[in-house]
């Protein structure tokens, strides 16, 4: 009789952990999903570099292919999106910039750095459609940029005009928007013209005045 009831409570004990391990997975599951769709729609600043409304510097490179290219100075509203060979976001956010660079009048030029050998397979992997690929530490340097991927949007003269965070298709689309359209950010955009169902407590893309 006592052996019979240490049998129960065991196999008890067993489907009470399985149990609460799968209420758990259920838990994370569901806070990995709140905490993406709480995230804010505008492009987040984390920099300490040339503020918005700043001169960009300017910067003669050469591509990772030898041809030389200007990045700043003006004369046509630039992107410049800072990635790394062996960032999964920048992976999955490629198909939205080719489409920025093919579908807006923008020129569109991608910042990296990391090893030679992780470029040469990203390169492999990818195809960029013409977009320039830059492998120059110096340019995120003095853009102080901390994360990745992160954009910089610069104005036909020059003056940076919006940056941020871009870790979606919403961060991008807000990037560019807010640069055009001059609010700090797509929450203030979204509230100022009425729009509802957002929240504008969430940091966003800062664009000029």
């Amino acid at each position: 009789m006592a052996i019979e009831f240490l049998i129960a409570s065991n196999v008890l004990l067993w489907l009470t952990v399985i149990a609460g391990a799968v209420v758990l997975l259920g838990i994370t599951r569901q806070v990995g999903i709140l905490h993406e769709r709480s995230a804010p729609l505008g492009a987040m600043i984390t920099d300490h570099g040339p503020d918005i409304g700043d001169k960009a510097p300017t910067f003669e490179v050469v591509d990772y292919y030898g041809k030389p290219a200007r990045i700043g100075g003006g004369g046509r509203e630039t992107l410049i999106m800072f990635t790394a060979p062996t960032c999964p976001i920048c992976d999955k956010l490629l198909p939205i910039i080719k489409s920025v660079a093919k579908d807006e009048n923008v020129a569109v030029f991608l910042v990296s750095d990391g090893q030679p050998e992780d470029h040469a397979l990203f390169l492999k992997k990818h195809d960029l459609a013409g977009i320039p690929y830059i492998v120059s530490p110096e340019v995120g340097m003095r853009f102080q940029v901390g994360k990745i991927p992160y954009g910089v949007v610069i104005d036909s003269h020059g003056k940076i005009r919006a940056k941020g965070l871009t870790n979606t298709r919403e961060h991008l689309e807000s990037l560019l928007e807010g640069a055009r359209t001059g609010h700090a950010s797509l929450q203030d955009y979204m509230k100022k013209t009425g729009i509802n169902g957002i929240h504008a407590n969430g940091s966003g893309v800062h664009a000029e005045h």
